[in-house]
């Protein structure tokens, strides 16, 4: 009896051992791996969103000093970072298209009232040589480049992503084990993607 026991142990652990090699193997964690990845290239987004709005402020105020006459333009910015840093943000807002969609809206309307801020610049030379402006103009550049980086990185961990959910054997798993949702992603406005008319006249 004693060594039908100890002959079973072995056995059973065996078979424990390549079971869980089987289920490893076999992309049981795939979507976890993948969820937490998007929602880290996610969080990387929200940080550098919050890295320009921080800039805001700073930005509006020394543009103030030099073009007052330009007062429109500062309350658009200064009412676009209040909407978008004011959102506030679900739990859900990744498998939820709504809230992403609006979340996305506020901070494309953040982003034009920023534009309009830069291009009047054009109209004042004591802004272009002011020290504090041209460091601010360049942090924001380099936080508009961070945000590039930031979108495609989340977009590529989605792709990923949805695409495990989607597919064989991820899209098993999902059924049997997650019930996960797939997520939302950035899109690009209809009128962003219309080509400028160009004249030579």
């Amino acid at each position: 009896m004693s060594v039908t026991t100890a002959i079973s142990r072995p056995a059973v652990a065996a078979v424990v051992v390549v079971a869980a090699m089987t289920l490893a193997g076999c992309g049981v964690n795939a979507i976890p791996t993948y969820d937490e990845q998007a929602k880290a290239a996610w969080s990387d987004v929200l940080n550098q969103y919050q890295r320009r709005a921080d800039l805001i402020p700073n930005l509006v105020e020394t543009v103030k000093g030099i073009a007052r006459q330009e007062q429109t333009v500062f309350t658009d910015v200064t009412e676009a970072r209040s909407r978008a840093t004011q959102m506030q943000i679900p739990a859900d807002i990744l498998t939820n298209p709504e809230a992403f969609a609006r979340f996305q809206a506020a901070q494309g309307e953040l982003g034009a009232a920023l534009s309009r801020l830069i291009a009047i610049t054009e109209n004042y030379p004591d802004l272009k040589s002011n020290e504090n402006f041209l460091a601010l103009q360049s942090q924001l550049e380099g936080t508009e480049n961070r945000i590039a980086v930031a979108r495609r990185d989340y977009i590529e961990a989605v792709r990923l992503y949805n695409t495990e959910l989607r597919t064989i054997p991820g899209r098993w798993w999902n059924a049997f084990l997650y019930g996960a949702e797939p997520m939302e992603t950035f899109t690009i406005a209809a009128e962003d993607m219309e080509a400028p008319d160009v004249s030579f006249d």
